[in-house]
């Protein structure tokens, strides 16, 4: 059996790739961090945003909403001032809209019940034989980019929101050759 071959070989990424991706993810918390994890991935590799994602969880409180929401610009200039995250004013203030956002539908249907409602509530088990049988977005990815937009969120197009499915396990994308696809399909149903 042969693992995905995105991760290569950087030990972090094969972590990542062994341990998280592809992994079924209820916490809406958790959700909306990847998303804005994902959100600020755009125009960069992933592997860039895993090595400074310990930085990005210091800098925005362990990505508390409620203490995210209450950001001002003062607070987004100090952010902006951290090597250690990617510094992009608009993905920076797009998080502390985002956390509002968030909040909003939270208290309205909760943000994980709503996201996964994009997939029928359950992990797409998909059988990819190649990484290049594998979807850049689908017509799922881009109804909850249409709706993120439509509820304030920015930074989440529709290839954006397929990475994001396919890292919180809303589908199964490893491989079928990759040991992971069995034992993901298998945390999915329970089984």
């Amino acid at each position: 059996m042969t693992r995905c071959v995105w991760c290569g070989n950087d030990p972090l990424y094969v972590e990542y790739h062994d341990r998280e991706w592809g992994v079924p993810e209820h916490d809406s918390r958790a959700l909306w961090e990847k998303l804005v994890l994902d959100g600020f991935q755009a125009g960069l590799s992933w592997i860039t945003i895993l090595r400074k994602r310990d930085a990005f969880r210091a800098e925005f409180e362990g990505f508390d909403p409620e203490k995210i929401a209450a950001w001002d610009d003062r607070r987004i200039e100090m952010a902006l001032k951290n090597p250690g995250i990617i510094r992009h004013r608009g993905k920076i203030a797009a998080t502390v809209k985002g956390a509002r956002h968030f909040i909003e539908v939270e208290e309205q249907e909760g943000f994980a019940p709503w996201l996964w409602s994009f997939v029928g509530g359950a992990p797409k088990q998909n059988n990819f034989a190649t990484a290049a049988d594998v979807p850049t977005d689908t017509a799922e990815s881009a109804a909850m980019s249409r709706a993120l937009k439509k509820r304030g969120f920015s930074f989440c197009g529709p290839v954006i929101t397929y990475a994001f499915m396919q890292a919180t396990g809303m589908v199964n994308d490893h491989v079928t050759t990759c040991p992971r696809h069995g034992e993901v399909s298998r945390l999915s149903t329970g089984g």
